[in-house]
Formats: C-alpha cells, structure tokens, sequence
C-alpha cells in the first residue's frame, strides 16, 4: 500500500512538472532580474508574491537558528551533557518548525489562493501539493 501512496504522489509530481508548475499561483514577475529569466513556476522558480515582514522574520529565526547550531556543534566537541544537547537540539527544531508555518502561510496566501479558485487539474494538483506540505510541517 505504501507502494501504491509513493507511485501516486510521484506521478502527482510528474504532472505537476509536466504542466511547467501550474499549481502555483505565483507567476515570474518583474520583482527581480531572476525571476525574470525563468520561464516556469512552481517548485524550482522563485516565489513573486513574498510578504515582507514574513521575509524579515524567517530570516531573523534563521539567523538565530545558525548561532543555535554552532553552539549545538561546540557542545558536542566540549562532551557536554547528552540531555543540554538534546534540549538544545529540539529548540532549533521549533524553530525550524516556526520558519516552515511562515513559509506556508506565505505560501497559501500567495501561491495556492489563485489556484484554489479554479477548477479542474490546476486546483487538484495545488490541494495535493498543500497536503504534502502539511503532513511535512506537521511532523
């Protein structure tokens, strides 16, 4: 069954290519030189519809992120107490998980809304896209 689940979801990905990232609401735009020169959307492209204080705080969570690693990797060269690293461990992990809950939120807002109001393969392929985001940040 599992089999079954992962053959579905490759196929989905393959349509989802095939129809050049559609499911996407976002559309190159003129938001930046890049974006500009790509001719797809969707998984690979870059994101036009960015909310700037959405940008701002995934980047300062991301800052602190990289401090929290660097501390985790010094506590682990100094042989420090296995449950210090572990707690210090599961608070990158919330804010990893914080970052993702951003980038989806962004996500829906921008990308998904357009295609949730159309009908037909555009629309089914954007819900089986958010349900494969959900069950990830939802780990």
């Amino acid at each position: 069954m599992a089999k079954s689940k992962s053959s579905k979801a490759d196929s989905e990905r393959a349509a989802r290519s095939a129809m050049n990232g559609v499911a996407c609401g976002c559309t190159p735009g003129a938001t930046s030189k890049t974006a500009q020169t790509r001719d797809r959307v969707g998984p690979g492209s870059h994101a036009v519809g960015v909310d700037p204080d959405i940008k701002a705080a995934n980047l300062k969570h991301l800052k602190r992120i990289e401090g929290q690693v660097r501390g985790i990797a010094a506590m682990v060269e100094d042989d420090r107490y296995c449950a210090d690293i572990i707690q210090q461990a599961a608070a990158v992990q919330e804010s990893l998980r914080s970052v993702a809950k951003n980038l989806l939120r962004n996500h829906l807002t921008h990308c998904a809304a357009a295609a949730m109001h159309e009908d037909g393969p555009k629309r089914d392929v954007m819900i089986e896209e958010l349900l494969e985001l959900v069950a990830k940040v939802a780990r």
